[in-house]
């Protein structure tokens, strides 16, 4: 792991496992529709697992920040519908809808896109502070 350094590292970081998030939100909402003829060939969402990752003097310094380690599939199962006149259902006529929530993913996209503008906004103030402080020494 590269050492975490400054609230640049932080922020860097935090965006981009918001950005391995969005990424996902977007591969389920793609397949949210799609229909398959099983329910094991049928799409399952995909989440992303967080872990924190401490810097090597965490206990002097406090600092952390967060990463996308992996994309697990969801447990959710997908829906069986009966659709008897689809190319893909089966021999009872059953065909499985994607595993996908589209209102819960529309409320984890808000929600990863509010923290990726926050650590945006944190890298524009401390930019801002920064050059302040430069021009104070002139």
């Amino acid at each position: 792991m590269a050492e975490i350094k400054n609230v640049f590292d932080i922020s860097g970081r935090a965006m981009a496992a918001q950005l391995v998030r969005l990424n996902t939100i977007a591969s389920n909402l793609a397949n949210a529709g799609n229909l398959a003829a099983s329910e094991e060939e049928a799409y399952r969402s995909l989440k992303p697992v967080f872990e924190t990752q401490y810097a090597n003097e965490v206990k002097n310094n406090g600092i952390a920040t967060t990463q996308a380690i992996e994309i697990v599939e969801s447990n959710r199962l997908p829906e069986k519908l009966y659709l008897p006149d689809h190319p893909s259902a089966d021999k009872e006529g059953f065909v499985y809808s994607a595993g996908v929530n589209i209102e819960e993913e529309y409320v984890e996209m808000m929600e990863a896109s509010r923290q990726y503008q926050n650590n945006v906004e944190v890298i524009t103030t401390l930019r801002t502070l920064m050059m302040r402080t430069i021009s104070m020494g002139k």
